[in-house]
């Protein structure tokens, strides 16, 4: 399944790609119809009854009777006439790994010898389809970052390696935009990396079973079409159970939880010479099994 959170006819919303449709259940209504008078009102109310209720078997059952009625298409929402949202805004930051791509650290002559974990506001998501402002008046230097988000599904703390795969829902993703001159200047990453509309997310949530092989998925950036990123997810330096487990040595995991796992060689200021995004540029990423997350920096 692809759940998704959006805004349809002037109400925030959520629900599940309609599949072979550019359509969304509307899952509250599915749910008020067909379903618990006691269901989640949002996707992140989801995640967090998960444990309790098996949401993605409750969201499948409702769905397949939405299926079954005359006037199903009542319970849809096409994708030309919603506004995307972030998935999910998560109960922490969301946390972000860097330097977990070899030759993204040295492309930016980054060492890859320690840990390096950042976090960014929730205040900075934005959806597909959604403006990034340029912030002409802090930064010269904004720059994109695909990546492969992973979505927690459970609560937990000090997971260990071997169960960290058990506490996915599922993966997302993210593009790290990061104003490079900030970054260097405050010797740290979180204001550089929070900027209003800094951290798009989606399109989607993809479940586990959409993407059986996240660490071997392909992540493509492009700029104006042009490709700058083409990288794997198989390059990762610390793999997805290895971040989970790190991670929660320090930090409680919680339902709704996002974790960034690093982008790949190719950004902008790894270029020679240096090329940032300007307004009107179009930034897509795309990742195998997920879809394609697009924006637009805002004139």
């Amino acid at each position: 399944m692809k759940f998704l959170s959006f805004e349809y006819q002037g109400k925030e919303t959520y629900g599940v790609k309609v599949k072979r449709e550019e359509a969304a259940w509307i899952l509250p209504k599915v749910f008020e119809a067909f379903g618990n008078a006691d269901y989640p009102k949002t996707l992140l109310e989801g995640l967090q009854k998960n444990a309790e209720i098996d949401f993605q078997e409750a969201v499948r059952q409702v769905v397949s009777k939405a299926e079954q009625q005359g006037d199903k298409e009542s319970y849809k929402a096409p994708f030309a006439d919603i506004k995307f949202l972030p998935p999910v805004t998560p109960t922490n930051n969301v946390i972000a790994v860097g330097r977990n791509y070899k030759e993204h650290a040295e492309e930016l002559n980054n060492a890859v010898d320690r840990l390096y974990v950042f976090t960014k506001a929730p205040s900075s998501l934005i959806g597909d389809g959604n403006a990034i402002p340029l912030h002409s008046d802090v930064t010269s230097q904004l720059d994109y970052e695909g990546e492969l988000g992973i979505v927690i599904g459970k609560y937990g703390h000090q997971i260990p390696k071997g169960l960290a795969l058990d506490y996915v829902y599922g993966y997302t993703i993210i593009n790290d935009i990061t104003a490079r001159d900030l970054q260097k200047e405050h010797l740290q990453a979180f204001l550089s990396k929070s900027l209003i509309g800094g951290c798009p997310m989606g399109p989607y949530i993809a479940t586990k079973d959409e993407l059986p092989n996240p660490e071997n998925v392909n992540i493509v950036t492009k700029v104006n079409n042009e490709i700058r990123q083409d990288g794997s997810t198989s390059d990762m330096i610390l793999k997805i159970d290895d971040l989970i487990a790190e991670v929660s040595k320090y930090v409680a995991l919680h339902p709704g939880d996002v974790i960034a796992t690093g982008t790949p060689a190719g950004v902008g200021a790894g270029m020679n010479p240096p090329v940032f995004l300007k307004a009107g540029d179009e930034v897509k990423v795309s990742i195998d099994g997920i879809g394609t997350l697009v924006n637009t920096i805002a004139e």
